[in-house]
């Protein structure tokens, strides 16, 4: 399956990685100036997000772990809360910074999400003992309703829990392991996915592209 990769350019924005010490910083840096971007600033300082054009929040590990780590920083939540929720910037969650938009992450514990997506990350249930936990490797992405990000196609995923979304007019995309789970979610200027763009090739890059060029 052949993706085209969007033209454009975005070197006037600033694209905000956010470094919480639990994110695949340096491949979700380079996939992102593989596709276009311009300026990507890898930071954990809330100033610098406070301005930004673009976020982007990725994850990996634990979700409590992940949680106390970003709530850590002094100032970022408020930043992020501020810029993203009042301002309306473009917002990017990527794995466990998919899953932390939730209100409740159920992992070693009942840890707080951000609450901007209604719903709970639970483990995932396989429905069959032949069905692998974590769900690892290449999937489909299936879109629920058109969604300027969101195409069909296979991404990476890596991940033994999923985003059990309270609103099904914000589950984007889902895929398919042993059952439906969720592959994206979103509304307004916020999207989360459970993939992993960095690691899903032209797909991947693909869908980065169109993140740089969004307008909610």
């Amino acid at each position: 399956m052949l993706y085209l990769l969007p033209r454009g350019s975005w070197v006037a924005e600033t694209i905000a990685l956010i470094d919480f010490g639990a994110g695949n910083l340096h491949s979700v840096h380079n996939a992102l100036i593989a596709a276009g971007a311009g300026n990507v600033a890898v930071t954990a300082d809330p100033k610098l997000v406070a301005q930004a054009d673009r976020i982007i929040l990725p994850g990996v590990g634990a979700f409590g772990a992940c949680r106390d780590a970003l709530v850590g920083i002094y100032g970022m939540v408020a930043a992020l809360e501020r810029r993203v929720r009042d301002e309306s910037v473009p917002f990017l969650g990527i794995c466990v910074g998919m899953q932390m938009l939730a209100d409740t992450g159920i992992e070693f514990g009942t840890h707080e999400g951000l609450g901007w997506i209604g719903g709970t990350v639970k483990a995932i249930e396989p429905s069959a003992a032949a069905i692998k936990i974590p769900h690892m490797g290449w999937n489909d992405v299936t879109p629920t309703e058109g969604h300027d990000l969101l195409e069909a196609g296979e991404a990476y995923y890596l991940h033994g829990y999923h985003f059990d979304a309270a609103n099904e007019a914000e589950i984007l995309a889902r895929t398919s392991h042993g059952g439906p789970l969720v592959s994206a979610v979103g509304r307004d200027n916020i999207v989360g996915v459970q993939f992993h763009p960095e690691k899903s090739q032209a797909y991947g890059l693909a869908f980065l592209s169109r993140f740089l060029e969004w307008k909610p």
